[in-house]
């Protein structure tokens, strides 16, 4: 993960999307911020794929300069570790941070109320943006709109409404990072590893089932409404260029993550920040993403036939 701070409340993307509004007189050439912008975007791809930034703990400067316009922005690289990693929370207030059974049993509801909003806003007007839940949200729209959520303002819907469909994907996505547990749960983690593993298709089907039905009732359902959705934004991959894979990429590593204890085990060299566990995680999601639909109603009525054994 890599941090970028440009100019304070500005965005890069917002330095350079004005600069093709010059006057008509202006001698600066056509396409200035579009290049501009892409050539920002270039350097950190490059910077990121770079051991020696990768490697190193500071922040890293640069500036980048085309047709009179100059663009500077520190970088520095945060390991997986630490920027997925989950600490314990007593809080029991809000929906952020707070333990995904308590916020169903505090609203009466299925679902927690964040998801549902967010979900609904991005299918009514952002399924066909490109990059939708890959293409990262403004940092500070997205802890506007934690704000609300924490707060259950009366004003939600109306700021959903206004707020750029990226910031709300962003907001989905940090509600299920800052779990204090994964939705699919610290305890089922190694048996999905195992699961996912499974050469025989029978056996493997067999196991990942029960492993869903495993899981604690607002975990599986919200997890289910999540699939759905997914399956939906992927129906539009023509026009979204967001496939299935795209999909469980962004979302498997925040889904299905090791416990603290078991995150010591495994190293945190550069290296290894693709890890095979990585790959693991992101199979797995692909994999429910794959499947035709699961019914809540269906796996819990077959608990009593299910062997064990696989």
């Amino acid at each position: 993960m890599t941090d970028v701070l440009p100019q304070p409340d500005c965005s890069l993307k917002a330095v350079c999307e004005p600069l093709e509004l010059e006057e008509p007189g202006s001698k600066r050439p056509p396409n200035t911020g579009a290049r501009l912008w892409g050539r920002v975007r270039s350097k950190l791809l490059r910077q990121k794929l770079d051991p020696q930034t990768v490697e190193t703990k500071n922040w890293h400067t640069d500036v980048i300069e085309m047709n009179g316009i100059k663009v500077e922005f520190s970088m520095k690289f945060t390991s997986r570790d630490m920027s997925l990693k989950r600490t314990p929370s007593k809080k029991q207030t809000g929906v952020f941070g707070v333990k995904i059974s308590v916020v169903t049993k505090r609203e009466r509801s299925k679902v927690p109320y964040i998801v549902r909003q967010c979900v609904e806003e991005v299918e009514k007007r952002g399924i066909e943006e490109v990059g939708i839940y890959r293409i990262s949200g403004v940092a500070t729209d997205i802890q506007a709109l934690k704000a609300v959520f924490d707060a259950n303002n009366k004003d939600i819907l109306l700021m959903l409404s206004d707020m750029d469909i990226n910031a709300i994907a962003g907001t989905l996505k940090l509600y299920f990072r800052e779990l204090p547990e994964p939705l699919l749960t610290d305890r089922l983690y190694p048996a999905f590893m195992e699961g996912i593993a499974l050469s025989d298709p029978a056996a493997k089907e067999n196991c990942m089932m029960h492993l869903l039905r495993s899981l604690p009732d607002p975990n599986l359902i919200t997890f289910l409404f999540l699939l759905e959705h997914l399956k939906r934004v992927a129906e539009k991959e023509p026009i979204n260029k967001m496939s299935l894979h795209n999909l469980a990429t962004v979302f498997g590593p925040t889904l299905l993550r090791p416990s603290e204890v078991e995150s010591k085990a495994h190293l945190t060299s550069a290296a290894d920040i693709w890890s095979h566990d990585v790959m693991a995680q992101v199979q797995v999601l692909l994999y429910y993403l794959q499947h035709p639909p699961i019914s809540f109603a269906e796996l819990k009525r077959n608990t009593l036939y299910f062997s064990t054994d696989v």
